[in-house]
């Protein structure tokens, strides 16, 4: 039965290039995901977009002299070149800016209003008198009053992951001169969070299938008890605020932000041709997944679903399989301090696959994990290269040169031949069982094991040595091998997408490897196979120095 699967990703600030951390925290496991359940005949919805709208914009904009605009469409720009390189399969990948976001943001804002979830109040806020305005939340650092973590942002604290306003912030200082600021009142709408508390409390409870970790954090913020949050603030960027006397005021970006995983479904349905075609996603029996880091947890099992019961009609998230952080040799990823891996400056100097496989097998799904460029290569030449890449490399070549270039004709399988055979299928459904529970990292590993699995199997049958005396033993076994290789396509498609199509072309098949579904794609006897070609590229181990010492010069300049 087709099953109906709604994928968010998290929205990224558009004021900088993308990361290895936000690959691994986000969007890689979602489009492992989508391209499993796309793979399987699911109808699969994902959708994602730049932020725009958020202070990290227009701090950069000040820093720059350039309009808000000018850097959230110019990062916009490099994100989709990053997607389109690094293989993410958007279905749609739009941004906060338009006008249906910006419409459907301001007609979620008073259907809440017109409920008694949205309401009027005043509020000490920080302005500081240097700057001469209020300053939003990324305007503000200081020390969280939750955990005393130094150097915390007024919107959120990364020492211990709670929302916060900058006037919570213990000596806080203007961003921008450094000044201390003093507390003035001002105008603003709340969200009535603290009316879904208990509603909230039941509902997470009954996920048993989230991850602990998600479920935990949730749950004890909760037991806390919520309290009701400022959606609007003084700024001048942003989406205006659908009432009379607040012109000069805007939506909070993280109220209007969540409402980008709706407005995106929609534009796409529009896009589609069929304006009500996102219906079938939001509503029914589709599950929504959630894909973020740690740190956007509340926003995605407290506020979004608050706004969610407010509004009323619209599915709650399904599952929000939050990934915890990817670190750089054993450091914390910091874009202040220029201690990152960018995507775009990886993508210029190596193909896709590798590190769509390196984070895959290392994925942070239940801890950190560290990523160093040593263990890139280590994985890349002594996995891709010499145990994937190679068996493949070795059965094609060795048939393509004895069989005229063609699937050769198999005789009667043996008990080892069968037992491979039967470990290939077993292995379609053991991937599917752990993708299904977003296991990703169980999932690439338990491939990888097939593979090692064919590589012994082929050294035990050794059709090399048996092709001119034993001809027909020699086809069979590299028959099976075959099979077994057109089933690792398919099971590493959602990992590897580049590697797993090419592959299917060099067997033989045509079209796309989604056209094959989710099965052992059969290799037919005479076949035409394509030239053999290396699926991987050694990596020289010269590389680790010369990428740290490109890693150090950056962060120190």
């Amino acid at each position: 039965m087709t099953e109906r699967i709604f994928i968010g990703v998290a929205w990224p600030y558009a004021n900088g290039q993308l990361h290895l951390g936000q690959v691994a925290g986000a969007y890689l496991p979602a489009d492992i995901f989508a391209r499993y359940h796309r793979l399987k005949g699911n109808d699969v919805l994902m959708v994602s977009g730049s932020d725009q709208h958020g202070t990290p914009i227009t701090v950069r904009a000040e820093k720059e002299s350039k309009s808000p605009k000018e850097i959230a469409d110019r990062y916009h720009k490099d994100f989709l070149d990053s997607w389109q390189k690094l293989g993410i399969s958007f279905d749609l990948f739009t941004t906060t800016d338009t006008a249906n976001h910006h419409k459907l943001s301001q007609d979620i804002f008073l259907s809440l209003m017109d409920k008694g979830y949205i309401y009027r109040d005043t509020m000490a806020l920080l302005f500081c008198p240097n700057c001469n305005r209020f300053l939003p939340d990324r305007y503000v650092e200081g020390t969280c009053c939750h955990c005393n973590f130094k150097g915390t942002r007024g919107d959120q604290c990364d020492g211990c992951g709670k929302p916060l306003n900058p006037e919570e912030l213990i000596e806080p200082y203007c961003l921008i001169c450094r000044s201390i600021p003093e507390v003035r009142v001002s105008e603003h709408f709340f969200l009535r969070l603290s009316a879904f508390n208990e509603q909230l409390i039941e509902w997470v409870r009954a996920q048993s299938h989230w991850k602990q970790n998600v479920c935990n954090f949730t749950l004890n913020f909760l037991r806390e008890g919520l309290k009701d949050r400022a959606i609007t603030r003084d700024i001048e960027w942003g989406i205006p605020v659908p009432v009379d006397g607040f012109e000069n005021k805007r939506i909070y970006v993280w109220f209007e932000a969540v409402i980008g995983y709706l407005s995106a479904s929609m534009e796409w349905a529009e896009r589609s041709g069929d304006a009500e075609g996102w219906r079938q996603f939001w509503q029914g029996d589709a599950k929504s997944y959630y894909f973020i880091g740690k740190d956007n947890i509340p926003f995605h099992t407290i506020i979004w679903p608050a706004m969610l019961m407010g509004y009323g009609g619209l599915n709650l998230p399904y599952d929000v399989p939050a990934n915890e952080f990817l670190t750089l040799g054993g450091r914390a990823l910091s874009t202040s301090r220029n201690w990152a891996v960018w995507l775009p400056d990886f993508l210029e100097r190596y193909d896709p696959d590798p590190l769509r496989y390196f984070l895959s097998v290392s994925m942070p799904e239940d801890g950190d994990s560290d990523f160093s460029w040593r263990e890139f290569v280590r994985r890349n030449n002594d996995e891709l290269v010499a145990t994937y890449g190679n068996l493949v490399h070795r059965v094609l070549t060795i048939t393509y040169r004895n069989f005229d270039g063609q699937v050769p004709t198999p005789g009667e399988f043996d008990e080892v031949s069968n037992a491979l055979l039967k470990k290939a299928e077993d292995a379609l459904d053991a991937v599917a069982e752990l993708l299904n529970q977003r296991h990703f990292r169980g999932a690439i590993r338990a491939t990888m094991s097939l593979a090692q699995e064919a590589n012994r199997y082929l050294d035990e049958k050794a059709p090399w040595k048996k092709i001119k005396d034993e001809r027909e033993d020699a086809a069979t076994s590299l028959y099976v091998a075959l099979s077994v290789i057109s089933c690792l396509k398919t099971l590493f498609y959602p990992f590897l997408p580049f590697s797993s199509q090419k592959l299917h072309n060099l067997l033989g098949f045509e079209g796309n490897v989604e056209s094959s579904g989710w099965l052992i794609a059969g290799v037919s006897p005479g076949t035409r196979l394509a030239s053999p070609q290396p699926l991987f590229t050694k990596l020289d181990d010269g590389i680790v120095a010369e990428e740290d010492a490109r890693l150090e010069h950056a962060r120190i300049s």
